[in-house]
């Protein structure tokens, strides 16, 4: 690129995605309208170039800092490092095929030599022309806030037009103003502030501007009540409504022809849209990646009781610990009416409780033991003992219960565009059946169910001294079989990348053969191409490794099929090594596997439990995820490739102001979060998030780790308000403890559970609708939106284990409660906060 182009770089990046579109020149014309004209022609010729396809293969061995890899596109055998990979591939999404404009920008990637070089000679100059004025650009760490389930459905087109309106109040003041945008039943006004404006102030309005060219009454004005005011610099903008006791056909029906005779010229109004496409796709990230349950909670006669959970990929394994030895799930033995109500009991952004589990198989059945904090306390003497015996076993598992209010209504999800576009949108924006409607009407809490449990806490609790003559006494923490919880029914909200077919449980003995190793297992869930199995043993092997698999507890119902030594590949092991998935290795030779579990499907699928991929109730699965998104209480955080660097590219929540959210908005604007916790402090950078990225996979689940923060809000300087280091970073345990005490000596402690996942690709068919809306009128918004959330690649959850942490450490629950107090130079942040969410 030449140097005379290097300023319009912004430009020839917005309009890269338009190049090869029939509208090229007239978007050309209103993105580069400031350009002159032979610049502009300039530019054309530019985009031109870099959209000629290219043949040149590309080779980066010893000239880039990663590791070069064969990378093969369109049977070209290209060298590349995962930079320049990932830079190729967004290249090609935006040109639409190899061009030269990939080649250039895989080639001048940020960790190239070249350009590092070309950049440190830039930067060395400029700070001996002017060394004092020089200065390190400061690392940032803040990132928008999305709120989930925020956007609306707008009734009818709008579309953005200016002219100018003349506005009389109640008492027949006039005032001069301009619209922003226009539609039948409402309009956008900006005016100036020699007047004060009222929300439900009624207004008549009279269109000077139009008058002057159409043949309108200038003597009825169109009548108008605010709705909201914004607030902006040397104005005011309105949001007005028209009233309907005031009715002026004659001027509807001119305004509807007016609209739709120039929308296309004046272009309507897609703001809500592209909000809407924005955070659905945020959400779509975020809803298959979290690790917690979600349990909706049916209030009936002033009794709670468990009634659905929201499964997905990260949590399934998870809701399966609670499957007994006939798969029947147990999970209502956690969430008790008890807990239920002493959880409501609590401040709003404080309805938590922590449950300590474990379960013991006793002759081929399983018994599930919990205790919360406060059940413990109730009984001292058996405190240590459940703590160190259970943290002890393979099963212990420490719990976050999170409560949230939820109402029914939040299942219904309209598309932001309204029914007047087609009958396809009509259609998709219908609400929800009656029948599904009555399944969820008593349905009044969301119980949010996290496994924060890890090695070095449960070092810490297995610290109890245990006697093992005192462990009978532990039965008063038992569940009792003989009285089973409340039925709680699984459901999934199905994604396009979900598994194409059924998978049922089934717990039934496995062998599995690698060499002449043995190991010894228990099936969990099966399809007819594959299986997921939970070994005794420690698994030592490798993705893509094959195994044989033998069924001895099947092999005795069947003498049609041999069911020894059956070929399985190793497509996916847990972190302990303990769950392996397996998919079936079929051959012409031997397909005895797939035809078996045919067999098996057939003959009992009546008996067979299967994950509720088919709805009874069709929609109930999407509407949980609905209620569930506008219910988010944890705060999920998007990361996107810059260079070689992850780094924040959204935050998402719609959680009741709490500690944690407080504490991210420290040093930020309104509608901001800054994660500078989680990156570094202000002598190191924390490698827990980019070590873990570069080696997961889509398919992973997230990986979690707990993070301890000290914060001084008495402090200006962010580096020295906020001290962070994840628990993995401290030598001894009791440097945890000192850590804690000198936090909460000189402000707040903060312990956190940061969980990390890669994203897989973006799922845009359930939005297709708003995206060729969007299209239609400003296709080169769509593409640069659709390219900007193709480049999110990691998403997180951030969950608040303070209280947990705190009584781990033995501190008294006095110090625990100061805790939650805001500190005193922190009250701004709050107010700024609750209005934010309440908006």
């Amino acid at each position: 690129m030449s140097q005379d182009l290097e300023e319009y770089q912004h430009i020839i990046e917005e309009l890269k995605p338009m190049i090869n579109e029939p509208e090229f020149n007239q978007v050309l014309s209103q993105v580069a309208s400031s350009v002159p004209k032979q610049k502009r022609f300039l530019l054309k010729m530019e985009l031109k170039r870099l959209a000629r396809p290219c043949i040149r293969l590309i080779d980066l061995r010893g000239l880039v800092s990663g590791q070069c890899r064969l990378y093969t596109h369109e049977n070209k055998q290209h060298f590349l490092d995962d930079v320049a990979i990932d830079t190729f591939e967004k290249q090609v999404r935006i040109f639409g095929e190899y061009t030269i404009g990939v080649y250039e920008a895989t080639t001048n990637t940020e960790n190239n030599y070249r350009v590092m070089h070309k950049k440190e000679q830039q930067d060395a100059l400029k700070r001996k022309k002017s060394p004092a004025k020089v200065k390190e650009k400061p690392e940032s760490f803040v990132a928008p806030l999305v709120k989930f389930g925020s956007f609306y459905q707008r009734e009818e087109e709008r579309m953005n037009f200016s002219v100018n309106i003349e506005i009389f109040t109640e008492l027949n003041k006039s005032l001069q103003a301009n619209t922003i945008d226009i539609s039948v039943n409402g309009l956008k006004v900006k005016a100036g502030k020699e007047h004060l404006f009222k929300v439900n102030e009624r207004l008549t309005v009279q269109f000077r501007g139009l008058e002057k060219e159409y043949a309108l009454n200038k003597r009825q004005g169109v009548s108008y009540t605010v709705e909201a005011i914004e607030q902006v610099k040397d104005a005011q903008k309105l949001y007005l409504k028209r009233i309907d006791d005031a009715p002026y056909p004659s001027f509807d029906n001119f305004l509807k022809q007016f609209i739709h005779g120039n929308k296309r010229r004046y272009k309507v109004n897609l703001d809500n849209t592209l909000t809407a496409i924005q955070n659905k796709t945020y959400e779509q990230y975020y809803i298959p990646n979290f690790s917690s349950i979600p349990v909706y909670i049916d209030k009936v006669n002033d009794e709670y009781i468990p009634k659905y959970a929201l499964a997905n990929d990260s949590n399934r394994e998870e809701i399966q610990y609670w499957a007994n030895e006939i798969q029947d799930l147990k999970i209502g033995y956690l969430l008790t009416p008890e807990r239920i109500k002493q959880a409501l009991s609590l401040p709003k952004g404080q309805q938590e409780i922590f449950i300590f589990v474990f379960n013991h198989i006793k002759n081929e059945k399983v018994y599930f033991y919990s205790a919360s904090h406060s059940e413990l306390e109730a009984k001292p003497e058996l405190k240590g003992l459940f703590l160190g015996y259970g943290s002890r076993k393979v099963s212990w598992r420490v719990y976050k219960l999170q409560l949230t209010d939820m109402r029914p209504e939040q299942s219904y999800r309209p598309l932001s565009i309204s029914n007047s576009i087609n009958d396809s949108v009509k259609r998709q924006n219908q609400k929800p059946s009656p029948r599904l409607m009555s399944r969820l009407k008593n349905l009044k809490q969301i119980a949010v169910l996290t496994n924060i449990t890890d090695n070095i806490s449960t070092e810490q609790y297995q610290k109890n001294k245990i006697k093992r003559d005192q462990l009978a006494q532990l039965k008063v923490f038992g569940h009792p079989r003989n009285k089973p919880p409340a039925l709680v029914t699984v459901y999934r909200f199905k994604y396009f990348n979900q598994r194409r077919e059924t998978r049922f449980l089934l717990r039934t003995a496995v062998k599995v053969t690698v060499g002449s190793q043995e190991f010894e297992g228990y099936t969990e869930d099966f399809s007819t191409k594959g299986l997921r199995v939970e070994l005794h043993n420690f698994f030592a092997s490798s993705n893509d490794n094959k195994v044989n698999l033998s069924f001895p507890q099947l092999q005795m119902v069947t003498s049609k099929f041999d069911l020894t030594n059956l070929p399985y590949l190793v497509k996916h092991i847990s972190k302990d090594g303990h769950v392996i998935h397996l998919q079936n290795f079929i051959t012409e030779e031997n397909n005895t596997a797939r035809r078996f579990f045919e067999a098996l499907i057939k003959a009992n699928r009546s008996k067979l439990k299967a994950y509720r991929d088919e709805e009874e109730v069709p929609g109930i699965g999407e509407a949980l995820r609905n209620i569930y998104a506008n219910n988010v209480v944890n705060t999920a955080f998007f990361l996107r490739k810059h260079g070689v660097e992850f780094i924040p590219d959204a935050t998402g929540t719609w959680s009741f102001p709490s500690r944690l959210t407080k504490f991210l908005q420290f040093k930020t604007e309104e509608n901001e979060v800054n994660l500078y916790a989680l990156f570094r402090n202000a002598k190191i950078k924390h490698d827990f998030i980019p070590d873990v990225l570069s080696k997961i996979k889509p398919s992973d689940k997230p990986v979690a780790r707990e993070l301890f923060i000290a914060f001084d809000p008495s402090k200006t300087v962010i580096g020295e308000a906020i001290h962070s280091l994840y628990t993995s970073q401290f030598t001894q345990p009791v440097q945890r403890r000192e850590f804690i005490n000198h936090a909460l000596q000189n402000g707040q402690f903060l312990a956190v559970k940061v969980f990390i996942a890669r994203t897989g690709r973006p799922d845009f068919e359930t939005m297709q609708s708003e995206l060729n809306y969007v299209s239609i009128y400003a296709l080169h918004k769509a593409k640069l939106l659709e390219e900007q959330l193709w480049n999110v690649t990691a998403v997180g959850d951030l969950v608040d284990v303070t209280d947990e942490v705190l009584k781990r450490y033995n501190f008294e629950q006095k110090v625990i409660d100061s805790n939650h107090q805001t500190p005193k130079t922190h009250k701004i942040k709050q107010v700024g906060i609750e209005q934010l969410l309440k908006t």
